[in-house]
Order: C-alpha cells, then structure tokens, then sequence
C-alpha cells in the first residue's frame, strides 16, 4: 500500500510549525546544502515537556546523537528516535540565535532569528517566547576544539540530505530555516528547508 507524505517548506529565514503523531515518521531535508535548521518539539498532551538537548546529553552520554540514537524531553522520556542520517554532522549546543544575537553581537536592528521564527507558530499553541526549548541545530556544524570550545562553521551538508526520525509520541514541532547571513554557519547564504511526515513503513505496509 502506498501512502502519500505530507510535505512542507520552511522558506529560507523563515519558519515553521507543525504536528506529527506517534508512528509518523518525520524527514528534514537542506534542499539546497549547507543551511543550517533549528528543530524544536513540545508533548501534545502537556505542552511544558520539551524535547531537550540537555537531557538527551545526559542520555546518550554524548555531545552529539547518531542513527539509532533517541532524542529526549525534559522528563527523559524518548520523544524521536533517528531513522536515517545522510550527514551525521548536527549540533545540541548552541542555542537559538534571537534578536539580541543580531543587535549586541552585530549591530544590525530587525534582523529575522529562529527564536522568532519558531514562536510565531508555537504561540498559536498557548507558548511564549520563555516556553520554546532550546534546539537541536540540525545540519548546523558545531565542533568542539581539543581545549573543550564551541566553534560555528558551514555545515557538511549538501543539497538533498536529509535526516529521518521515528516519532515516538504526538508532537508539536517547529523548525526555523537559520537566517544567519553575517557570519559562517549557512554558507552565507540562507536557503530553504523542506519537511517531509509519513507514516512508519511497518504502517504503510498495512501491518
């Protein structure tokens, strides 16, 4: 049986959120390459558990996640698990970049940013700004020096890859296309970021 995916764009600085439920599985794709995608989720059923870096480091033991890997809430409950991964290169680290990164770090006033991109859609499900957790930078390049710094640089990523997660319970999920253009971290060119939700294949297959 053969079953049509749901497919979405988040245009380039800009966002996106959407649902995804138990069993679905979940593709983000850089269409372009090297554009860097902030990923956020919250539980349906209880909006303050948020899917969250911090306790997914503690979890796997490790700065970074890998295929087979779970990613976790705020109450350590698997919320996605990884399917595919065409890059293997993601960051759970750095936080969201918001308006202060542009105005304090840059002097650049009304620049678009993934905590705003995120929020605009999240606040339709009762978040403030406070409430999005922090991201999972997916596709983002964010090595770790052998003197323990954090560095941004251009992703890995080239046009088409993609990772696919498992969704392990119902989400509400938001992904922001970075809209970082002044320094390394998309290429200096901010792109578009496409989204893909399916049924698991064990599902599709009618099983």
């Amino acid at each position: 049986m053969t079953t049509q995916a749901k497919i979405l764009l988040v245009k380039a600085g800009h966002g996106l959120t959407f649902e995804v439920k138990t069993g679905q599985r979940l593709t983000i794709s850089d269409v372009d390459g090297q554009q860097a995608a902030d990923f956020v989720a919250v539980a349906a059923a209880d909006r303050t558990e948020k899917l969250s870096p911090t306790h997914t480091r503690r979890q796997l033991g490790s700065l970074f996640f890998a295929v087979g890997d779970a990613l976790y809430s705020s109450l350590g409950r698997p919320l996605l698990r990884v399917a595919e991964d065409t890059v293997g290169i993601h960051d759970a680290n750095v936080p969201a970049c918001d308006d202060t990164r542009f105005t304090v770090d840059f002097g650049v006033d009304g620049h678009r940013n993934c905590l705003d991109n995120m929020h605009e859609g999240l606040a339709h499900f009762g978040l403030s700004p406070f409430d999005v957790p922090e991201p999972f930078n997916l596709f983002q390049n964010g090595p770790v020096t052998a003197d323990g710094r954090m560095r941004v640089t251009d992703p890995t990523s080239k046009p088409g890859d993609y990772i696919t997660f498992d969704v392990l319970d119902d989400l509400i999920c938001a992904v922001s296309s970075c809209p970082q253009d002044i320094i390394p971290g998309n290429g200096l060119k901010v792109t578009d970021i496409a989204i893909s939700i399916l049924p698991a294949p064990l599902d599709a297959a009618g099983a």
